[in-house]
């Protein structure tokens, strides 16, 4: 079976054009994620996990997250030669079409791993690593030419700053790329509003609401939404279940969108799933309630999966999930027609395909990451694609191309 990526910037895309669309440099860890455990063990104690998978993590989940939806993405990485520098380097190269050319192996390098318990929709974490050995500004050198770059803003090392880790993001826009920065946590409580002066030559910035406030010192999201509008030209807050806000200044848009009712399982990603989402959105040039609306849903798909990385969707889950809401709005009452109203933009973007033509495997985290399929398809296909991947460390069966590694 011959599954065929469905590319959304194809009518963009010109022999003169950027080489990629995503650019990203980052750390790549192995996440090893067990789930459905009934609690946490307690010292000198052992439990047995219901679950368990294993995928690329860290920078990993915004490479896959924003590959699944038909962005050309690279990235720029440190791999050890070890087997789990192995199996993540497959993972992202072979599976999920990302670009490695900027990446390196490095040898006696132990890759950084974590492992990931989830309990009662919490999870708690370990992970182990050592600093690579070169920073990704070395490795990078000049970045190749790309239509967005995605970075996160951090007091320790400033965007920018010379010498530092996140330089090349300055080149890269210089080269025409748009900067979407991220910002993270501030274990040490200072939220320093200095740190939003790194977003001087940033297209956009996307926090959640509570770092929005913290950096700004709003008393509200929709406050602090105003407050980061005044230092780039597209703010986004988001808001978890609340929804998402923004305004873009080059269209004169602001929209606020709530997010569609889900059962989350596992937050980890969301994030990320939500920011490559809104690239592609930006990207596209759609309306500014539209990205909202699309990457909240490509989040809310993400969250109803555990797995982190691989719980991102691709075009077969958006395809199935509109089709599932199209034809639910006559009879879900008014909920389910605000949901057929503001999702009515799938109509054009979805590629016509039986519905369920591209299934999640029973045994995946995640399904099919694409939706092109012959003519007649079904649902009832084999589980087989022509790349077949051997196990990766800790998973509970292969692995095949473009479908997440399995757990049980």
């Amino acid at each position: 079976m011959s599954v065929q990526a469905y590319d959304p910037l194809a009518e963009e895309r010109t022999p003169e054009g950027p080489q990629f669309d995503v650019f990203l440099a980052g750390t790549v860890f192995l996440d090893i994620i067990f789930t459905g455990l009934p609690a946490m063990p307690a010292a000198g104690t052992e439990i047995w996990a219901e679950g368990m998978g294993s995928c690329p993590g860290g920078i990993a989940n915004l490479a896959i997250a924003t590959s699944r939806l038909g962005l050309r993405t690279a990235l720029a990485a440190a791999f050890g030669d070890d087997d789990y520098g192995d199996f993540c380097w497959r993972t992202l190269e072979e599976q999920e079409a990302v670009d490695l050319s900027r990446s390196r192996r490095f040898e006696h390098w132990h890759s950084p791993v974590t492992v990931s318990m989830a309990v009662d929709r919490d999870r708690s974490m370990v992970t182990h690593g050592h600093p690579a050995p070169m920073a990704s500004a070395e490795m990078i050198g000049s970045p190749p030419r790309s239509r967005a770059v995605i970075v996160t803003i951090s007091p320790d090392e400033p965007l920018g700053s010379p010498g530092g880790s996140s330089n090349w993001a300055e080149p890269a826009h210089r080269n025409g790329a748009l900067i979407f920065a991220d910002v993270g946590w501030d274990p040490s409580g200072s939220w320093p509003a200095s740190m939003l002066d790194q977003l001087s030559f940033c297209h956009a910035f996307m926090p959640n609401a509570i770092e929005a406030m913290a950096y700004t010192g709003a008393d509200t999201p929709r406050d602090a939404l105003y407050a980061i509008a005044d230092k780039v030209p597209l703010a986004v807050v988001t808001d978890g279940a609340n929804g998402a806000m923004a305004i873009d200044s080059t269209t004169g848009e602001e929209a606020f969108v709530p997010a569609p009712r889900v059962t989350a399982l596992d937050p980890t990603g969301a994030g990320d799933v939500f920011g490559a989402g809104l690239v592609l959105g930006t990207l596209c040039r759609w309306p500014l309630a539209d990205r909202l609306a699309f990457a909240q849903v490509c989040a809310g798909l993400a969250v109803q999966q555990f797995g982190g990385s691989l719980a991102a969707p691709g075009w077969g889950d958006i395809a199935d999930w509109w089709h599932e809401v199209r034809a639910a709005a006559d009879h879900s009452g008014a909920y389910g027609s605000s949901l057929a109203r503001r999702y009515a933009f799938l109509d054009r973007l979805v590629p016509t395909v039986p519905v369920g033509a591209v299934r999640r495997a029973a045994a995946t985290i995640a399904r099919y990451a694409d939706v092109g399929m012959p003519p007649g398809a079904t649902g009832t296909q084999p589980h087989q694609t022509p790349h077949e991947a051997s196990d990766g460390p800790g998973d509970e069966g292969p692995a095949t191309s473009r479908v997440p590694a399995q757990k049980e």
